[in-house]
């Protein structure tokens, strides 16, 4: 076994024989599930809360009526921002074959919600019991029709990308403009831009404004008012920040607040 996988939480399964396992837990705000990797492929929603998914190449933030994909054997870490209300089904690798081999972000209709709440009052779902294999049906079929959300930032290697990151990951309304930054990256515009895409996948502008989403995302989820989000984001009218809001999730940054 390599000195990376040893590095890693294993969490087997105790339940081999189910196709369906499950998991009903609270999570208080700040809390971190430490780097763990699974034997089985799992669908994390959060029926409260904000959750930070992190792995090796990719962080994904994961809002309500969303849920996050991750394969067996990947490892992982989870950050709660907000006490998060967290309903997870464990599938046997292989189950839902039409979901991606790595992590995702996917959306949850309304009756695959239903399902996953449904679903975790029983600790596993049994072919053997005619209603829990009913159940697994639909479920599965379900998966087959979720549509997956652009809800990651890639991590970065470039040393120059690295420096440039750091800062807006520290201060994600750092007004600053790519030319301004990139002499703190100690390159050119036209190089940065080149290595966003090539790194990224997407523009800089691109990257920046999934940052701020996502950094948005946690602080309305530890209760902060929508014009205090937009600012610390980097936006200088909350309208702005809620049409953005509203285009990148389909829904208001008050469906996400946690404040009470």
């Amino acid at each position: 076994m390599s000195q990376e996988r040893k590095s890693r939480l294993f969490d087997r399964s105790e339940d081999e024989k189910s196709p369906i396992t499950t998991l009903t837990r609270d999570y208080p705000a700040g809390h971190i599930i430490p780097l763990h990797f699974l034997d089985r492929d799992q669908l994390v929603y959060a029926s409260r809360g904000v959750m930070t998914v992190r792995t090796q190449s990719d962080t994904w933030v994961v809002p309500p009526q969303r849920a996050v994909w991750i394969p067996a054997d990947v490892s992982h870490t989870i950050t709660m921002s907000g006490s998060v209300a967290m309903r997870t089904l464990y599938l046997k690798p292989g189950l839902a074959k039409r979901l991606p081999h790595g992590c995702c972000v996917v959306n949850v209709s309304t009756l695959l919600k239903e399902l996953i709440l449904y679903a975790c009052t029983s600790a596993a779902l049994k072919r053997t019991v005619r209603w829990q294999n009913y159940l697994i049906g639909i479920v599965l079929y379900q998966l087959e029709a979720v549509q997956t959300v652009p809800l990651q930032l890639p991590h970065l290697s470039d040393s120059r990308l690295v420096r440039i990151a750091a800062i807006l990951t520290k201060h994600p309304g750092d007004g600053r403009t790519l030319a301004e930054l990139c002499r703190v990256g100690g390159a050119s515009k036209r190089s940065i831009e080149r290595l966003f895409q090539e790194e990224a996948g997407m523009s800089f502008g691109k990257w920046r404004q999934q940052l701020r989403l996502m950094q948005a995302m946690r602080l309305l989820a530890e209760g902060a008012k929508v014009t205090h989000a937009a600012l610390e984001s980097g936006y200088t009218a909350p309208s702005a920040f809620i049409s953005m809001f509203r285009k990148a999730l389909g829904i208001t940054p008050a469906l996400i607040s946690n404040r009470t």
